[in-house]
């Protein structure tokens, strides 16, 4: 069956709800087919900003009226939501782009909308940290997503300073005007040889990824002036600790293949001996052996 139809008569709920709509980051191709019946749908709109979400709803041909809902009048926004979901209207909620609530204003909407006994109802999509992680490549089970990095210098050294020895990747947003001081910070505190995954622009016409040495990312920015425009969201790899049993467990894998220990289970003791990633341990013995038949 054609998916707008089954997207056009399945997105209501019976009772009166919130639904959050993840809207595009930069292509207007990737709101769905769900998502385009929701916000067609529903009785109003609560977008961050009214004037940006206009020209999505536009280019879509959607007419449902909206409301601000935004960082400054949150709380006042939440009430005017419960309201109408009292009256039985269905309301949907949306950021500028991405999925509201992630580090976008949403949060206290939804927990005031719970907290009145309305349901919130997820319309999944976009996310700019889950597409960058979805091609930083970082096999490690998991990962830590702190937000905006601290605008001030010494809060933001702080911070990055108790990250040293995070095992899995710490994802971050950070603004245009502040990536070259927050990589040059990371540089400082976390050293040279930690992995930086950059990901800017993402699904818009500029978009651009790269994964470094810290101490090669500062160049890599300079070396043309739009490297640092844009929205932003950085990777760190795993911390040192990590690293060493990584290193280790390289080493412990190769010796195993070398005494003829079959290669699955080669990875699996290594990784149980030295602590490191079966998943990455895995990967990089693959590659190293396609290297040494070529």
């Amino acid at each position: 069956m054609d998916p707008e139809v089954i997207a056009q008569g399945a997105w209501r709920q019976a009772a009166p709800a919130l639904y959050v709509v993840a809207t595009p980051l930069g292509n207007l191709a990737d709101l769905s087919p769900r998502a385009r019946a929701v916000l067609a749908g529903v009785d109003c709109i609560a977008a961050e900003d009214t004037r940006h979400s206009q020209r999505l709803l536009d280019a879509w041909g959607i007419r449902t009226p909206m409301l601000s809902a935004h960082e400054h009048n949150e709380q006042a926004a939440a009430q005017a939501i419960v309201a109408r979901l009292s009256r039985g209207e269905h309301v949907a909620l949306i950021s500028d782009a991405g999925t509201p609530g992630i580090c976008d204003p949403g949060a206290r909407i939804v927990a005031a909308v719970r907290a009145a006994g309305f349901a919130a109802v997820p319309v999944p999509g976009p996310s700019a940290v889950i597409a960058a992680l979805s091609v930083a490549g970082f096999v490690e089970p998991g990962f830590r997503f702190i937000g905006f990095l601290p605008p001030k210098q010494a809060a933001r050294r702080k911070l990055l300073a108790s990250l040293a020895a995070e095992e899995v990747p710490v994802a971050c947003y950070e603004a245009p005007h502040r990536v070259r001081e927050s990589v040059a910070d990371m540089l400082e505190v976390l050293g040279g040889t930690r992995e930086l995954f950059l990901a800017r622009e993402l699904t818009k016409r500029f978009e651009e990824t790269v994964r470094l040495p810290l101490a090669q990312m500062p160049a890599w920015l300079e070396e043309r002036p739009e490297r640092t425009r844009g929205e932003f969201v950085l990777i760190l790899g795993p911390g040192e600790a990590q690293a060493a049993r990584e290193d280790e467990g390289r080493r412990v894998l190769a010796r195993l293949t070398q005494a003829g220990v079959p290669f699955g289970e080669a990875v699996r003791l290594a990784a149980e001996l030295t602590g490191a990633s079966k998943n990455r341990l895995y990967a990089q013995g693959l590659a190293r052996g396609r290297e040494d038949e070529d």
